[in-house]
């Protein structure tokens, strides 16, 4: 078991509901390594989440971030920015839950629309209100939240750490 001080603090959620953005206020916050594991996976294969996708389709994609969460697990003292999907896994849930603090950052689905319409290159996002529905159980069952519509994402970023502080 990771040292209370040394737990990640982990951040999941639906795509656009501001996971890495927050995730790297909180690392500076607390001068932590900052991880997104969407980066880290294309760091790794050295392809874009779209060509990874077109390669390999969604089930390769998903087999990646099993392996960078057993990776992410056997580390501490980290923020990390998960995928959309990754901790709909319950295995990859209970990785990520044995090292650190998992919240999950919500935002109402008109906030969302508005974010993905600057950023229509996402993968799925298409078909971003029938994977909401999908995914919806799976975030709603991590015991940690946080809304993220309207809020500077300082303020987000200290919502999380505080979480973090109470879980120590």
């Amino acid at each position: 078991m990771t040292e209370p001080s040394q737990r990640n603090i982990v951040l999941t959620g639906f795509m656009a509901t501001g996971k890495t953005t927050i995730g790297r206020v909180v690392a500076a916050l607390l001068a932590r390594e900052f991880v997104d594991t969407d980066i880290e996976i294309m760091h790794r294969t050295k392809l874009n989440i779209p060509q990874i996708f077109e390669q390999y389709g969604e089930p390769g994609f998903r087999k990646l971030e099993t392996v960078m969460c057993k990776w992410l697990a056997t580390r501490g003292g980290l923020v990390v920015a998960t995928g959309g999907g990754m901790l709909v896994n319950v295995h990859n849930l209970a990785a990520m839950t044995q090292t650190g603090l998992v919240v999950c950052l919500h935002a109402p689905l008109d906030v969302i629309a508005r974010r993905l319409a600057n950023n229509p290159d996402r993968p799925l996002a298409a078909d971003w209100e029938m994977l909401y529905e999908q995914r919806r159980a799976a975030y709603a069952a991590i015991p940690h939240h946080v809304d993220t519509a309207g809020k500077a994402p300082h303020d987000v970023a200290e919502e999380v750490i505080a979480l973090w502080r109470l879980s120590q």
